[in-house]
């Protein structure tokens, strides 16, 4: 700690550690030319870094160098019931392993506040047209998630450092945004920003606040609770000005949609963007929090909004302390983090865009930067002849219309201008479609009492959009079954089937087994769907029905104006509430006296949590990285999807066969995502997607869809797991070839352990999504990238050959890739390790990021 840049904040009894002082003793006046983010990392490291290498890694900032490796210390983690369950699953083994070979399992604990909110495993088994959706709902999630939460309930006494918001009560980033990020941290009398990593890719939901806030995967969350320092370089700091102001009638779900097809074409990943501008002056903070939460969807690390009078209102509006408001806002300005001290910032690279420009649009039919103006819905070939044959449904019918998300439901705007479209539409006499699974699944309870508090809950619940849960739900592909009958309708027809949903994606198969394909719209245009019933429909202009008087009625004659909106939101979003909801939910628990055994008791039949697997057999041993043969060769745009399902289990899938052998019935196979802590379930969610290409795979010369593959050298296709259990009895070193933007979508580390525990030792693709990459660093899969110009086209590669990597492996070196052909020929090819940082080169070759960890406990533990 540089006690010498240590100093009191004007006005407070606290301390601050002046950053400013620091940068411009290396170069007078830098500070003043930092981007908001640069600010941020720079108070970090005169914070935490060691003296004798503070300048250097300052001056990577003030240069814009990304030569050297600097740390970063975040100031908590936050993790969903998925990926925070199965990070804690891994270090009760870590405990296991550590125990066995003689070091005390309960020294291993999170040093940095971790706090795990269970979203991610409601389904919406009954929908919101049942007054008793909800309890019913959470009563089949106790019921299929007992092991789990067995689990969850015990680490929260067998782990320090972890606190757990128990299901029902909402989704983490949306009780992040309201309640648990206080801007400014203070600890041991110091005042610092707060900073988080998340394990889920909407982590940056917070950078709405003038938060840094990551997503990164399990396992390097992992590292982090443990203590260590989240390596990085420099990132790109993109700045974005942003103009003019929305149109009346537009929403903030329009303006993220046409922002992140923008961004995407701009080509924005792995870039910090920085929003600024009059326009990002006049959003309000939930409109920033729902662009600042697709980042990921435009391929950003971070979307960062600058501390300012927005931030301040929001804070007030959602019942924060105030001693803590008027903190944060002597803190900003103090220390430059506040919008009007960053106006002399420097950017390498500036992106503009008008708001005024965005139109009412959809995202679809299968990625979220594939906006659609919904005025254009007929030339893009969406929209046609709507039909309407009675008894029958429609092509294009919309079997889903979930109201769902923390993207949509964080912001007043969006859910009092859909309850206002659904009184409006109850005063018509229209009324959902009989075949539309709806319902509101709000990311907080809060949204719930202003929604009653406006008198609009009652519109939403006529038209089905009660109350189904406070969870994740439909946007995380639980979205429950559909009524038989309808299920039925569109599997004997072969109906093509979609769900809208206020989510943040749409991936193919994400959402349902039975919609075809899925579209992201606005809360008020959910219900419009709900009502229209079929994706076919002009939703600007055809008749959503007719009223008493036989008038039609269209979206226009229903749409409230924004005056109406903001009138109900002064009158009824109120600080009372959020605090009726967030002052018993964080209120500290008596110690019941009972104590627990650092080791967990695992139960033995479980399906849901078992002890991993990552100290013995395969991977415990070395990965040669020769001899391997191709598991997959992909095209562009893989997903983590793709490589590791999180929607529901079917019968006739690898997973639902082996959860049927182990005596579950059908009905509560659950979803892919919830059995996460059990390997041997996980394992076969591998290249699970039925949409996969695998282009090794081919029928009548076209490559043919599904989880399957070609086991070679006999070249006989069967499925993806029969194939992975055929090369795992041979012990055969596997491979996957790829194309661009690979490991695209969720923070999802089972997508990396998944081809880590089937064999693979390398992934040669031409891109890589940031946090899929450092999960397969994690789990010592080696990612390799093809150098501009050569992919898996250039070099004819189909599957029957077999690879070698040769060459030192040293922090983004050039390696060789040997082609064995059938034919006995050879090609060598260069590669660029991606092995970013000598942090990750060091946890590649421990094994991964467990690995390392065990060696160095066991290794300072002998020390001591």
């Amino acid at each position: 700690m540089n006690t010498q840049f240590r100093k009191n904040l004007p006005g407070t009894k606290l301390d601050y550690f002046d950053a400013r002082a620091a940068v411009d003793a290396i170069q007078p006046g830098a500070y003043d030319k930092l981007p908001y983010t640069s600010r941020v990392l720079a108070e970090n490291l005169v914070r935490r870094c060691e003296p004798a290498t503070l300048n250097a890694s300052l001056s990577q900032l003030i240069e814009r160098k990304r030569d050297l490796d600097f740390p970063w210390f975040p100031a908590r983690v936050v993790c969903h019931d998925i990926l925070g369950q199965t990070a804690l699953v891994d270090l009760a083994g870590l405990r296991d392993a550590i125990a066995q070979q003689g070091g005390d399992p309960a020294m291993v604990n999170p040093v940095v506040p971790t706090q795990l909110v269970v979203d991610h495993s409601l389904a919406v088994e009954c929908g919101g047209f049942d007054p008793d959706a909800f309890a019913k709902n959470r009563a089949i999630e106790d019921r299929r998630n007992e092991d789990r939460f067995d689990f969850i309930n015990w680490t929260k006494k067998a782990f320090k450092n972890v606190d757990v918001i128990p299901p029902g009560n909402g989704i983490l980033h949306q009780i992040n945004l309201e309640r648990m990020s206080p801007v400014v941290q203070v600890s041991d009398g110091v005042a610092y920003p707060d900073t988080l990593v998340g394990t889920d890719s909407h982590t940056p939901m917070v950078d709405a606040l003038g938060v840094i806030a990551v997503g990164v995967g399990g396992l390097e969350a992992e590292s982090v609770m443990l203590g260590r320092a989240s390596w990085m370089r420099l990132p790109d700091i993109i700045g974005v000005e942003l103009t003019g102001k929305p149109q009346p009638g537009i929403t903030a779900t329009d303006t993220v949609l046409a922002l992140t097809e923008f961004l995407r074409k701009e080509k924005v990943v792995s870039s910090y963007l920085e929003f600024y501008g009059e326009g990002a002056s006049a959003l309000t903070l939930g409109d920033r929090a729902t662009i600042a939460n697709m980042a990921p969807e435009f391929g950003a690390t971070a979307a960062m909004f600058y501390i300012d009078e927005q931030t301040i209102k929001y804070l007030k509006l959602t019942g924060r302390d105030d001693e803590l408001v008027k903190l944060v806002e002597q803190y900003a300005k103090q220390t430059g983090l506040w919008g009007d001290t960053l106006k002399a910032a420097e950017y390498e690279r500036v992106l503009k865009f008008d708001l005024s420009t965005v139109v009412r649009n959809i995202a679809g039919p299968s990625n979220p930067h594939k906006r659609v103006p919904t005025s254009e819905l007929a030339a893009r070939g969406i929209s046609g002849k709507v039909e309407n044959e009675p008894g029958k449904m429609p092509d294009g019918a919309v079997i889903i219309a979930a109201i769902t998300s923390c993207t949509n439901t964080n912001n007043p705007r969006n859910m009092i201008a859909a309850g206002l479209l659904a009184r409006n539409a109850n005063a018509r006499g229209l009324t959902r479609k009989p075949w539309v699974k709806s319902s509101l699944a709000p990311g907080s309870k809060a949204v719930t009492l202003y929604l009653e508090q406006a008198n609009l809950m009652d519109d939403l619940e006529k038209l089905g959009f009660g109350v189904v849960a406070y969870a994740c739900t439909t946007c995380n592909g639980m979205s429950g079954a559909l009524d038989p009958v309808i299920q039925k309708e569109v599997v004997d027809r072969d109906l093509y089937a979609t769900a809208v949903l206020s989510g943040n994606r749409n991936f193919d198969g994400r959402i349902h087994p039975y919609a075809k394909q899925a579209f992201l719209a606005s809360p008020p245009l959910v219900v419009a769907y709900a009502i229209a019933g079929t994706i076919r429909f002009d939703i600007e202009k055809d008749v959503l029905g007719h009223d008493a008087q036989g008038n039609p009625v269209t979206l226009k004659d229903i749409w409230p104006s924004d005056e109406e909106i903001d009138a109900l939101i002064e009158a009824s979003v109120k600080p009372a509430l959020f605090n009726q909801v967030y002052i018993p939910m964080f209120a500290k628990q008596a110690d019941d006296g009972v104590k627990v055994s650092p080791l967990y008791d695992w139960r033995a039949p479980s399906t849901y949590i078992r002890r991993p697997p990552y100290w013995e057999g395969a991977l415990a041993g070395e990965r040669t990285l020769k001899g391997m043969r191709p598991l997959a060769v992909l095209g562009d745009n893989i997903t983590t999807d793709h490589l590791s399902p999180s929607n529901a289990i079917m019968l006739d899938s690898a997973a639902g066969a082996y959860l049927a052998k182990m005596g579950l019935p059908e009905e509560d196979f659950n979803s892919y995502a919830t059995h996460r802590g059990d390997h041997l379930t996980a394992q076969r969610a591998t290249f699970a997607n039925p949409t996969l290409k695998n282009e090794m795979v081919l029928e009548d010369g076209k490559v043919k869809a599904g989880s399957l593959a070609r086991v070679e050298p006999e070249g006989k296709v069967m499925r993806m797991w029969e194939a992975i259990e055929t090369y795992m009895e041979r012990k055969q070193p596997l491979i996957v070839i790829a194309g661009a933007d690979y490991g695209q979508g969720s923070s999802r580390d089972w997508a990396a352990k998944g081809v880590r525990l089937a064999g693979v030792e390398a992934i040669v693709a031409e891109g890589f999504e940031r946090i899929h990459r450092t999960n397969l660093v994690g789990m010592g899969v080696l990612p390799l990238e093809f150098q501009p110009g050569v992919n898996r086209n250039t070099l004819n590669i189909d599957g029957t050959e077999t690879y070698d990597v040769i060459g030192e492996r040293t922090p983004r070196a050039t390696l060789t890739l040997v082609i064995h052909r059938r034919d006995g020929s050879q090609v060598n090819v260069p590669v660029t390790c991606r092995l970013d940082t000598a942090e990750e080169v060091s946890i590649y070759e421990a094994g991964g990021v467990l690995q390392r960890f065990a060696q160095d406990f066991l290794e300072s533990s002998k020390a001591a």
